[in-house]
């Protein structure tokens, strides 16, 4: 199996530098300065127990891989750059490859089914950060991850299969899913803090509990909707002890919003999170307004250029009882 990592960012260059590193054919798709850093020293992967320096293979596009027979695709863009990865690769790589999401949200591999029949789907575990070109950090000094797999909308094949047994040999705890789907409805409810970490100052309560608020909205969404997630006891199960918060060199990063607000960029994938359950609140007749608010002040801090946890959640809250 001939792994290429579309989008070599915090996710996708953790898993791709330890894939390289156990044996597995690997590509890095990556653009700007990472690229030219990657390409100049290789991808320096920022561990716990040092730095690994890797020599992956890289390329600014998808007309620059060498496809093989045996090639599938770990889409690891935001969920925002998933439509323009997705017009890439319809040009050049091959129409029946697989093409597994590992990414935040939900909206990602309906979107990718629309153009490839092969789509498969990664719960991603893995605290990571870029934000120096050519450098990501590993975020556990335990197991750098843990990747489950399953083919979208259900159910497991022979890729699934090969691919968690690649995760595995490269150090990631992985199981094979049927009902993936219902384990990344779990993972986007957990996401429901990140833009409240990345926006709002952490004064204890009042951030903690906008978080709780946001996911309960959530829950009560997806109740409405109908749609099966694994329970919250269950995902904290399969977490376990596999990840492990780093003690030192690391504690300075935060989740994939916030580093969307870090770098400066002008997006998040904000919209495909807290805008996820706005949409099926909308949908289910389910008032959703702590979302909404998560949502279009993240928006803001992004467009704006606003530092991260710049807002005072004892404001939002304050907001959301006066609207009642």
């Amino acid at each position: 199996m001939h792994v290429v990592i579309y989008g070599a960012g915090a996710i996708g260059g953790v898993i791709g530098a330890h894939l390289f590193a156990s044996g597995t054919p690997t590509t890095l798709v990556a653009r700007g300065t990472h690229l030219q850093a990657i390409r100049g020293k290789g991808l320096i992967l920022d561990t716990d127990g040092g730095l690994l320096v890797q020599p992956i293979p890289s390329a600014r596009s998808a007309a620059e891989v060498d496809w093989t027979d045996d090639s599938v695709v770990l889409v690891c863009v935001k969920s925002q750059q998933t439509a323009a990865a997705l017009d890439d690769l319809r040009a050049h790589a091959p129409s029946d490859i697989p093409i597994v999401s590992a990414q935040n949200g939900v909206a990602n591999e309906p979107a990718l089914l629309r153009v490839f029949p092969r789509v498969y789907s990664v719960c991603v575990m893995l605290p990571a950060w870029h934000v120096d070109p050519g450098v990501v950090v590993q975020g556990s000094s335990a197991a750098p991850g843990i990747l489950d797999v399953g083919r979208f909308p259900g159910g497991v094949d022979a890729v699934a299969d090969e691919l968690s047994e690649r995760f595995r040999a490269a150090s990631f705890p992985s199981r094979t899913r049927p009902d993936i789907t219902a384990w990344k409805y779990r993972k986007l409810i957990t996401n429901l803090g990140n833009g409240v970490d990345a926006c709002y100052r952490d004064d204890g309560n009042a951030r903690a509990e906008l978080t709780r608020l946001a996911r309960a909205e959530g829950e009560s969404v997806l109740a409405a909707a109908g749609i099966a997630a694994v329970s919250d006891a269950t995902d904290k199960e399969r977490r376990g002890n596999h990840i492990q918060r780093r003690r030192s060199g690391a504690e300075g990063g935060g989740n994939s919003t916030w580093q969307s607000v870090v770098r400066g960029g002008g997006t998040s994938e904000i919209d495909y999170l807290s805008g996820e359950i706005v949409l099926l609140g909308r949908l289910h007749g389910v008032p959703t307004p702590v979302n909404a608010l998560v949502q279009s002040e993240t928006a803001r801090v992004v467009r704006e250029h606003l530092s991260p946890e710049s807002l005072d959640p004892v404001d939002a809250l304050r907001g959301l009882d006066a609207a009642g």
